[in-house]
């Protein structure tokens, strides 16, 4: 599923980053990687951005791109 579908609160695994070499590498620099666990602080109203929780840092990302990071949810 991807980040942009986790409810406020909820803890999640990150699985897959399904974009070019740039893409990933940007997310890698900020922490974002496959086996990382994330939780999702915030989500704005309309198409705002996301804040995430990645190693006690807070994140905001754009829905776009959280729509291609794919996650699992942690139990």
């Amino acid at each position: 599923m991807p980040l942009s579908s986790l409810k406020q609160g909820e803890k999640a695994v990150v699985t897959a980053l399904a974009g070019g070499s740039g893409f990933e590498r940007r997310l890698r620099s900020m922490g974002i990687k496959e086996g990382k666990v994330i939780c999702l602080d915030a989500k704005h109203h309309f198409s705002g951005p996301l804040v995430v929780d990645v190693d006690g840092r807070q994140i905001t990302i754009g829905r776009g791109m959280a729509s291609k990071i794919t996650v699992r949810r942690e139990k």
